[in-house]
């Protein structure tokens, strides 16, 4: 799996189609179990995250992942709650300014880091509540697979 690097347009699309209509703790460890499926399909070595606010709703560790897995789930969640907006996105806006997230954001980047991977999760008539993150591949790869379960999540019965 080799995505190619979406336009800022094309990344704003999915998480407008991606806004979901309630987001509970049934629904996380759903979406969270649909990750990892989809990760031991194809041997990926990730860390995933799903969060509501401030709270972990779901966190599971495969196979290849370790502790920088965990540290880098951090630093692009951070992303997603100050930007409203995909770690990947977030990055993909600075590099479009033609400068990056590290040269141009003041923000320290032991706690941030506009790398692909960290998708928010955004409810109707609510805007933002949490985020899903998944953090091991390429942050192409990271994003691509977040979205992948988000569409196969909201159209399930």
């Amino acid at each position: 799996m080799s995505p190619s690097s979406p336009t800022i347009s094309e990344l704003i699309a999915q998480e407008r189609r991606l806004t979901l209509p309630r987001f509970g703790y049934e629904d996380a460890y759903a979406l969270g179990g649909l990750l990892v499926a989809l990760a031991r399909e194809r041997h990926a070595p990730v860390a995933i995250d799903i969060r509501r606010g401030s709270q972990q709703l779901f966190h599971a560790a495969l196979p290849g992942s370790s502790a920088d897995n965990d540290a880098w789930i951090d630093r692009k969640r951070r992303v997603v709650e100050r930007y409203g907006e995909s770690s990947y996105l977030v990055g993909t806006r600075f590099r479009a300014k033609g400068t990056t997230f590290e040269e141009s954001s003041r923000l320290d980047l032991d706690t941030y880091a506009a790398h692909g991977g960290s998708f928010p999760i955004a409810v109707e008539g609510a805007g933002v509540i949490g985020s899903v993150t998944v953090s091991g591949l390429p942050q192409a790869e990271d994003h691509a697979l977040v979205v992948e379960a988000l569409e196969q999540f909201t159209v399930r019965p």
